[in-house]
């Protein structure tokens, strides 16, 4: 999603969960002190959104995974004044006893809590590349995907020529090792072995596709 600064006034995370509005309409995420409003996303993103979804969660309900897809929660890295709601979060609902933040605020403070995290990609890439990437590496979340539909990202991360690309992060002795995945390619992921899609099945979700 596209950002919008709302101040500049630096605030502590405690004082952004205090400061955010009850059932607000509007998102909202703290970037190193800083509270930023987030754009209304686009129609494709959220196609991608729902289709993620609903995918995964029929492989929580398959597999019958203490797992679940929470419609939000805040994940806080341990280091410094952020705060991140993602496209799509699964969360180990086993875990949350260990979570002091979970029953106040919704917040997950715990790389071991988040199985895996997905961001789609809008104007705000550089966030997802870099500063969401570093912290949840920081965070110890054993999986993280950038869905990189419209080819935003800098040709360093997804190539030359820039194509949709689906890049899965994956937490080996404490560094993210990526692969990547486009057009047919079968996403193989670490949390989910045996989920059956491809990237194009993700980058066309809701398109009517003819024989």
């Amino acid at each position: 999603m596209t950002q919008l600064q709302t101040a500049t006034k630096v605030v502590t995370f405690e004082e952004f969960i205090q400061w955010y509005p009850d059932n607000s309409q509007v998102r909202y995420e703290l970037h190193n002190g800083v509270i930023i409003e987030m754009t209304p996303p686009v129609g494709k993103h959220e196609e991608i959104k729902g289709f993620l979804t609903v995918e995964i969660a029929f492989e929580l309900k398959r597999l019958n995974l203490p797992y679940f897809i929470p419609n939000q929660a805040i994940v806080k890295p341990p280091e410094g004044e952020s705060g991140y709601l993602p496209d799509v979060l699964i969360l180990n609902r086993l875990s949350l006893v260990s979570e002091s933040l979970w029953t106040k605020s919704s917040t997950i403070t715990q790389g071991s809590s988040i199985p895996l995290v997905i961001e789609i990609v809008s104007q705000n890439w550089r966030d997802d590349y870099y500063k969401k990437l570093a912290d949840y590496e920081e965070m110890g979340i054993p999986e993280y995907w950038i869905v990189d539909y419209t080819a935003l990202g800098a040709r360093k991360f997804i190539g030359d020529p820039k194509l949709p690309t689906l890049s899965l992060y994956e937490l080996v002795d404490g560094e993210y090792q990526v692969s990547q995945f486009r057009g047919n390619d079968c996403i193989t992921s670490p949390t989910f072995p045996d989920l059956k899609m491809t990237a194009n099945q993700i980058f066309q979700a809701g398109e009517v596709i003819e024989d």
